[in-house]
């Protein structure tokens, strides 16, 4: 059987260049790097496209330079931006311990609304989420998403009943439906895959800084007397004002694309688009085409429910510590202060778990075994809080409770494993809206699993949520196996189509090399193409 062209229409492919230092920095024997496209300011899908059909050469220290210069544009916006909305959740679950039941008249199940109607929305709003982030340039989407959450957020204090909280918290939701896929798909837009999980990391660690953070907030808000203003409403105030100011300097400072980031050179624009060659992951544009045939194929893949089911399970847990953990604690038997102060640890943990699980994975090249690894302390915290009596077993209790904080690591690593196993602009964009579709089910569900009645031990809760977390240790192996399953049958089309059977995924390795090296210089032609990770020969999948 002939191989299948390869290489864009009309764009004549040149093979790399080989580096005689095999990938050590230092002279090389490299002709003179190509003329560069002048930065015209374009953001559209050709632009990008041109920029990834020209080959250019670099070095392991030009690799790590340019990574250098995104972390400090790139990744210090996401950090900033995910931190704040992260602090909104946060912030509730405080809220709930300094009086908002109370002075807007909540009862039963109703704090479980508030806490699950965010949720909610986000859920209903992910089909639009997917097709804005596809068509809507980055730059523009996410200020107006900020904004957008910050208003809602500002206004809550001005909320006085139920129905006045549901309607704030419901427009709050829809705007903070496309941050984790947004943030998620720009990820992979300028990180290879080896580089991935620790940035997925740093920005989805701000889980355990806000907790830090709004605990911090809530003891020193907590402790001074605000007039007119009770501590709930000043703490949703001080985020909200926070946010809203961010939502400039995002349009100011965010670029559209490697192809268009004014942090960069020229020439280094067309080396960081050429360093992401080996994530055979498609353009690296920030708007596209939305492609019917990917968004079936999304919907048709298993990988797809697998990922979806430890999402849900996941971010349930995580939203029984955000909306309940203060009230768990404050079961234990401490007065306000103490129970605000006593998150400190756990959200200093949350952080150190997801950035050593991240690290591990990097190390490792594995996101399963890390997964795994992680879920043996969620079970035991769970057991341990589900049999400890409430009345003089405190050490006990609180060492259980902050062994759910490993909860935070599995999303880090469920994220980096679909950015890693995941090609095609449409195809990313709606894998990752199922993803938090699946975490915003997880997130209506988790709350209400905690009955106000079942205070102060929350059995019938816990119970469940350990059932939930035993099935994700199933989607876990069954994803393994269905990635070998997927990766054989790709060797076995490269072998029929006249290629070799195995290829090495140089997006996967610490240092940065040319990914033509050792296969005569045919590897990620195709690599920019708008192809699914089904479509693309050449993409090998990660476990």
């Amino acid at each position: 059987m002939p191989r299948r062209p390869v290489g864009s229409p009309g764009v004549e492919y040149q093979p790399l260049a080989v580096d005689d230092t095999d990938g050590k920095d230092g002279p090389t024997n490299r002709p003179p790097p190509e003329t560069p496209i002048a930065n015209t300011g374009n953001d559209d899908e050709e632009d990008a496209q041109e920029y990834g059909n020209q080959r250019v050469t670099l070095t392991e220290a030009d690799s790590k330079r340019i990574r250098q210069k995104t972390d400090q544009v790139i990744l210090v916006i996401l950090v900033w931006v995910y931190l704040l909305q992260i602090l909104d959740k946060t912030i509730l679950g405080y809220s709930a311990i300094f009086g908002l039941r109370e002075d807007t008249n909540l009862t039963g199940n109703q704090y479980s609304w508030v806490g699950s109607i965010a949720p909610i929305a986000q859920l209903l709003w992910q089909p639009f989420s997917s097709v804005l982030i596809v068509k809507v340039p980055h730059r523009i989407l996410m200020p107006v998403l900020v904004f957008g959450w910050g208003l809602a957020q500002t206004l809550t204090p001005t909320c006085q009943t139920f129905r006045g909280l549901l309607a704030n918290r419901f427009f709050l939701g829809i705007f903070e439906a496309g941050c984790l896929p947004l943030f998620s798909i720009i990820t992979g837009q300028w990180y290879r895959r080896a580089e991935q999980p620790v940035r997925v990391a740093a920005w989805y660690g701000t889980n355990g800084l806000a907790t830090i953070i709004a605990a911090l907030l809530a003891y020193g808000l907590g402790s001074v007397h605000h007039g007119a203003l009770k501590t709930w409403q000043v703490l949703f105030l001080t985020t909200g004002l926070l946010t809203l100011a961010t939502a400039p300097l995002i349009y100011l400072y965010l670029p559209t694309s490697p192809s268009t980031a004014p942090f960069l050179t020229p020439h280094e624009r067309l080396q960081a688009t050429e360093r992401l060659r080996a994530n055979q992951s498609g353009p690296v544009s920030s708007s596209a085409t939305l492609k019917l045939h990917q968004i079936r194929e999304t919907f048709l893949d298993p990988k797809t429910y697998l990922f979806a089911a430890m999402s849900l399970a996941n971010n349930l847990g995580a939203q029984v510590t955000n909306t309940f953990g203060p009230l768990i604690l404050s079961g234990f038997g401490y007065n306000q202060l103490t129970t605000t102060l006593l998150n400190i640890p756990f959200g200093a943990i949350q952080y150190a778990v997801i950035l050593a699980v991240a690290y591990t994975s990097f190390k490792l090249r594995h996101k399963s075994l890390p997964l795994l690894g992680i879920l043996v302390p969620i079970l035991s915290g769970l057991v341990i809080l589900y049999v400890s009596p409430r009345e003089g077993h405190t050490g006990q209790l609180l060492t259980g409770y902050y062994l759910l904080a490993f909860i935070f690591g599995g999303n880090t690593l469920i994220v980096s494993w679909i950015l890693a196993n995941t090609a095609g602009q449409t195809k990313k964009s709606v894998m990752m809206s199922v993803y938090n579709a699946a975490s915003s089910a997880g997130n209506i569900i988790g709350p209400l699993l905690f009955n106000s009645n079942d205070a102060p031990a929350y059995l019938p809760g816990l119970c469940a949520t350990l059932g939930v977390f035993i099935g994700m240790v199933v989607c876990v192996i069954l994803c393994v196996l269905e990635v070998k399953r997927l990766n054989w049958e790709k060797w076995k089309a490269r072998v029929e189509a006249g290629g070799q059977r195995v290829i090495r995924d140089w997006s996967m390795e610490e240092r940065y090399e040319d990914i033509g090296e050792g296969n005569e210089g045919e590897v990620g032609r195709r690599a920019f193409e708008d192809l699914t990770d089904r479509e693309n020969e050449e993409f090998v999948y990660v476990y």
